[in-house]
Parts: structure tokens; C-alpha cells; sequence
């Protein structure tokens, strides 16, 4: 389907993408600090450049609550792509030192432990 709509032919690796997948949701699990702070930061910008769109204030405050809602939802979806930046780096990484085949596995057990590190910070 992708080749009748490109003229050219995208060769996707699905161990690179299941990799690099695992390692980006270990690091979103294992950093949740940056995470929030991340999401935080995207929201008030997001929030600040909307503001610029708008040249009535009564307007502004009409639409306001609608709008902060919709803002943090794209900021929670953009806050992923940092961390699948590094994921890929991450798996890129392990596939040139161990191989194709320790790609997925180590990044499972990334993924295992930065989730069971989550579970225990939030619970102390």
C-alpha cells in the first residue's frame, strides 16, 4: 500500500522499532521526573503561544478551560518523543555492541526494571 502512494520503497526493521519502542517506554517509566517536567513545560508553552493567536481578551477567557485541556493533551503526546530519541540511540547502541538478537531482550528487561522502579517510588 505504502508503494503505490511513495514512489519509493520504505524498508521499516520491526525489531528496530519493537527495540526502540521498548527502550523509550523504559525510559519514560524510569524517568518520571523529566517526564512530568517535560510535559509541564510543553503545556505553558503551548498555553503562551496560543495566548499570541488571540487579539481579544473575552474571547481568550470564553474558550480558556477548553483550550488548557486540549494543550495538556498535546503536550502529554509530544513529551514522547525525547524519550523515543534516546530509546532508538539506546537500541542502536546495543544492536552494534551485542547484536540484532539482544536488542529486544535487553530492552525488555529495561523496561521490566524501570517499571518495577516506578512502582516502588510511588509507593515510598
Amino acid at each position: 500500500m505504502l508503494t503505490e502512494i511513495l514512489p519509493f520503497e520504505l524498508h521499516l526493521d520491526p525489531t528496530a522499532i519493537a527495540g526502540a519502542a521498548l527502550w523509550s517506554l523504559a525510559f519514560y517509566l524510569g524517568c518520571s521526573g523529566l517526564t512530568d517536567w517535560i510535559t509541564d513545560k510543553l503545556t505553558r508553552w503551548f498555553n503562551f503561544a496560543e495566548r499570541s493567536l488571540y487579539t481579544s481578551q473575552t474571547e481568550f477567557e470564553k474558550t480558556r478551560k477548553g483550550r488548557e485541556s486540549q494543550n495538556a493533551f498535546f503536550a502529554s503526546l509530544f513529551s514522547i518523543v525525547p524519550f523515543l530519541l534516546v530509546g532508538s540511540l539506546c537500541n542502536w547502541g546495543v544492536d552494534l555492541s551485542l547484536g540484532r538478537s539482544w536488542s529486544i531482550s535487553i530492552g525488555l528487561l529495561a523496561c521490566m526494571s524501570c517499571g518495577i522502579y516506578e512502582l516502588g517510588r510511588r509507593q515510598g
